[in-house]
Parts: C-alpha cells; structure tokens; sequence
C-alpha cells in the first residue's frame, strides 16, 4: 500500500509507516481510514505475527488534524441538530479499539513527536520503543481542546495519576522521561535494530495463545467503557465548537499564550 500509510511485509512481520513528513504525520481522516482498514485485513491474517507502527521523516505522529472541524471551531450548533462531528471523532477512538484488539503483537516505533492522537497511538502498543529523540505530550488543553479518545487508553497505559498529570497539564515527557514513567518499554539509538531484537526475542511466544491473551486482555479492559467513543466525541465536539477552543487555536497559531493562560 502506498500513499499516507506505507505496510511493507517481511515474513511474519508488517511495518506500517505514516508517511506525510510535510505534517509530521498528522490523523487525517484519510489516514484513520487507512488504519482502520489495515487493522480489519490484519485481524483476519493467521499468518502475520508482529505489526511495527512507526512514522516517517524523523517524527511519529504530531496528532490529529482538525482540517475537518476548521469551520465548526468556536462556532455553536443551531438546537435540535444532530452534530455530524461527533461521529467523526468517534471513528478515531474506533481505530484506537481495533489497534489494542489485533491478535498479533504491535510494537509502536517512536522516533520525534508523538502528540495528542500521536499519543493515542503509543498508548495501544504492547511494547514501545524509541529513539533519545522521542518527545510526548497530550496538549489539547493548552489548545481548548479536549483529549477526549485518547482519555481511555493513556489512563489505561499509564494509570490514574500519571494519565492525570499528562492530559491536565500538556507538559511535553523526553524519551527518559517516558522510559521511567513506563509509557516507553525501551530506549535505543538504533530503533531498527531494536525492533528487529525485540521481535526476536517475542517470537517464542506461540502466535495462537498470544492471540487468545490479547483478547481477554481486550474484554477485560474494554467491558466497563464500550461506550467510551461515543462520550469521548460529544465532549470532544461539545469544546471545539466553544469559543474557548477558538481561543486556544488562534493562540497557537498567533505564537501568543490565549487568554487564560495571561
């Protein structure tokens, strides 16, 4: 496959690479869909054993794009009107659920930024690894805007307090800082060659139990919040159509802090 998400297949192995450097990577929608379609094909591949996530032209992912969402921010929704943005963050946090749900291994590569959606993105891994340069944050607050699919899978890498002090404060953690905080599993100056040792080392696992773990792990830690993209979206598009989140973005654009922040 080619275009904004490469999968390159080696054996028993699948790199799919973001691959839009001139965005350092950012979520489109048509990236999402490629993801999503990528994770359905791959759920139904008993061959395949290992997907490495990673990203392109010295950056992971730097989140999500909000070029669908340009003309609604700060813009209110006439009453009665059923919001078409709420499904299109829900099908973000949808991806994010089929990520944790493959039945093979995922390792998430990390090389720059990985911000908001970004992070979303690490945090369904079952093993991260990243180069010294690595950085991560969840900035959408300092923005206005709510980190609202990624909430569930940062809390559940991360914990309550550590998941806490990441969405509520946007601070950026370096590769050691993560390592330390367990977001990252490992810290290599060579990401390749630390995958390819890693997926060596994994290979003694049998593929058919891995498979059967990851999906209890999956129930176990999805029952109590199925509904979670649904909430996540309309709390999401709830604050992006404030005038708080127009604040932030034109802050952000300006290089100025937004009001609150003075």
């Amino acid at each position: 496959m080619t275009g904004k998400l490469q999968i390159i297949r080696s054996g028993a192995t699948e790199r799919w690479t973001l691959n839009d450097p001139a965005t350092r990577n950012a979520l489109t929608g048509e990236v999402v869909v490629a993801l999503r379609l990528a994770c359905e094909r791959a759920a139904t591949d008993s061959t395949l054993r290992f997907v490495v996530l990673q990203g392109s032209g010295g950056s992971f992912c730097a989140g999500g794009s909000l070029g669908g969402f340009a003309r609604s921010i700060g813009q209110a929704l006439p009453a009665g009107q059923t919001d078409p943005l709420i499904a299109m963050n829900a099908g973000f946090g949808a991806l994010l659920l089929r990520l944790c749900a493959l039945p093979q291994m995922l390792l998430v590569a990390v090389d720059g930024p990985a911000m908001g959606g970004g992070l979303g993105l690490v945090c369904c891994a079952d093993f991260v690894l990243a180069t010294p340069s690595a950085v991560f944050a969840a900035p959408e607050v300092t923005l206005g805007v709510v980190p609202a699919q990624i909430a569930p899978f940062v809390h559940r890498r991360l914990g309550d307090r550590l998941a806490r002090q990441l969405m509520l404060s946007g601070e950026k953690l370096s590769a050691q800082q993560a390592l330390a905080q367990g977001l990252v599993d490992e810290v290599a100056d060579d990401l390749p060659a630390a995958v390819a040792s890693r997926i060596s080392a994994l290979r003694r696992a049998a593929p058919g139990a891995v498979a059967h773990t990851k999906a209890l792990l999956f129930m176990l830690n999805q029952v109590p919040a199925l509904d979670l993209p649904a909430q996540a979206a309309i709390k999401f598009v709830a604050n992006l159509r404030s005038p708080e989140a127009a604040e932030g973005l034109a802050a952000f654009a300006g290089k100025r802090k937004p009001g609150w922040a003075t």
